[in-house]
């Protein structure tokens, strides 16, 4: 097992865990160990397996294999409300409590102290301002929850949650909308917390949060344990190197194709960004370029493709399309201009699962020339025809529902309902995430022939070989920062990593 010491001092742990949804094994002989008074960092990719080990610990989802021992004795939990009697507690990063009721009706919601069936109001407040005194806030119980910053909230409901629980404490993303001053805050409480005894499960996308306030990681890949480690013996780039799969040093030094400088961009962001979402950035792609962009999961770099495609509109800089000035209020509008995007979630964002494969590949176009226009059935079979055939979309036919295609040909689709378009400027994020060998050199290859053919692409990729092998040049991103800009023989998954997990200025390990 891949922990410190024996079972015995573990709190929560979890041995041998397997998880198998369909024929998709989410986790695969995982173990996992949690000590009393101290926040154990737990971090890994999308997909890696955190969200469903977590489930497992707290009772959402049984595991098909292994045990989850709490004190030494194995246990299985009902359901989280079962889990939360026997001490586990979980705050989610967006806050679920009722904020039109007071604070100290939230912080006792559903244990309310009564005397001859009635509630005791104010024993219930006398008790919230006590029980927030222990953490350092000093705020009205009796106003609405929601009348406080978010900040506020997520301690409101740590203290919920460690009242109800009092053993193991889970915090999924607490700070990703947390300023600085809101993070140390709330790190104070954490502190607090690990100092009375309580064990901390810390799931983030901050390294640098990470190294703030944890004693040690676990880090998961693709439903695998890759190791449990102290933080102290770590570097950030022994983090990063863990997480994206391999150990960079080794890697030749293969740099990317050459960066065309050709001619005017094709599309420019000058400074633009959204606050709260992404820091303004700068980057302009030209014809037959593609723009890598790497950095881990929440580094920014969805939040940056949301800005280029209208979704999140830009409050600072400029947009140029072929060196005019555009304003990007809406999807609607980036594709008016030659935009198109293949969002990372494809459930989720990009396909309509109960639309046939041929609506799902012209709907784009559809909307692009207007209900007026419409395509006859017809006219959608031949389009859904030669964009199958280019891109190797293997369905019984052109008419099921897109729900019932592989992963990998769900991806094809999405792809080919944005080249119907015939777009200018192309956003890929992570359109490799997720799908069979097949597909995925599939995808690969035909994000080579757009390049080729004279499209301008912008590809967002966890994958730091394909981002070497098809980019002109890369952007890293890092705590929703742009932090760097790679060209020529910089583009190399060591400099890539090294980049990525570069510590922040002004901070020491």
């Amino acid at each position: 097992m891949d922990n410190e010491g024996s079972g015995t001092e573990f709190v929560l742990e979890a041995r041998g865990v397997s998880k198998i949804f369909g024929q998709n094994r989410a986790l695969n002989d995982v173990n996992f160990g949690l000590k009393p008074g101290e926040v154990h960092a737990l971090l890994g990719e999308n997909g890696a397996g955190k969200s469903t080990l977590i489930k497992i610990l707290t009772g959402a989802y049984q595991p098909d294999a292994g045990d989850v021992m709490l004190g030494g004795e194995r246990v299985q939990f009902r359901d989280p409300l079962d889990a939360q009697s026997y001490g586990i507690g979980t705050v989610y990063q967006e806050v679920n409590l009722l904020p039109n009721r007071s604070v100290a009706e939230n912080l006792y919601l559903g244990h309310q102290p009564t005397r001859f069936g009635f509630v005791r109001k104010s024993l219930i407040a006398r008790n919230a301002r006590v029980l927030l005194a222990r953490y350092g806030l000093d705020i009205d119980v009796e106003a609405e929850l929601g009348s406080y910053s978010v900040a506020v909230q997520q301690i409101v409901a740590i203290c919920r949650a460690v009242e109800l629980s009092g053993k193991v404490l889970v915090l999924d993303e607490p700070t990703a909308s947390l300023d600085k001053q809101e993070v140390d805050r709330l790190f104070e409480v954490i502190a607090t917390l690990k100092a009375e005894g309580l064990a901390i499960v810390f799931i983030t996308h901050f390294l640098d949060q990470v190294f703030a306030i944890s004693d040690r990681v676990t880090i998961l890949r693709n439903g695998k344990l890759i190791g449990t480690r102290p933080l102290a013996g770590l570097t950030r780039t022994d983090v990063v190197r863990m997480m994206l799969g391999k150990d960079v040093t080794f890697v030749p030094a293969v740099t990317g194709i050459e960066e065309r400088e050709a001619g005017p961009p094709m599309v420019e962001f000058d400074a633009c960004g959204k606050v709260g979402k992404v820091k303004p950035f700068s980057v302009w792609i030209h014809k037959g370029e593609v723009v890598g962009v790497a950095g881990l999961l929440g580094s920014g770099r969805t939040e940056m493709a949301r800005v280029m495609f209208g979704i999140d509109q830009t409050d600072s800089g400029e947009i140029r399309v072929d060196k005019k000035r555009v304003d990007l209020k809406s999807p609607a509008q980036a594709i008016a201009h030659g935009f198109g995007f293949c969002p990372e979630d494809r459930k989720a964002e990009g396909i309509l699962g109960d639309l046939s494969v041929r609506e799902n590949i012209i709907i784009a176009l559809q909307g692009k020339l207007g209900w007026f226009r419409t395509l006859n059935r017809d006219e959608q079979m031949e389009i859904a025809g030669k964009f199958a055939e280019d891109l190797d979309i293997r369905a019984h036919s052109y008419d099921m529902p897109v729900k019932l295609l592989s992963g990998g040909n769900q991806q094809k689709v999405i792809l080919a309902r944005w080249l119907a378009t015939d777009p200018s400027f192309l956003i890929l994020d992570e359109p490799t995430r997720g799908i069979d060998v097949g597909a995925h050199a599939e995808i690969v290859r035909t994000i080579s022939r757009l390049r080729e053919d004279g499209l301008a692409l912008m590809v967002i990729s966890s994958e730091l070989d394909e981002i070497v092998a098809y980019s002109s040049r890369v952007v890293v991103m890092r705590d929703r920062e742009m932090v760097a800009e790679l060209r020529g023989d910089e583009i190399t998954p060591s400099v890539i990593v090294q980049a990525i997990a570069a510590q922040p200025e002004g901070e020491t390990a």
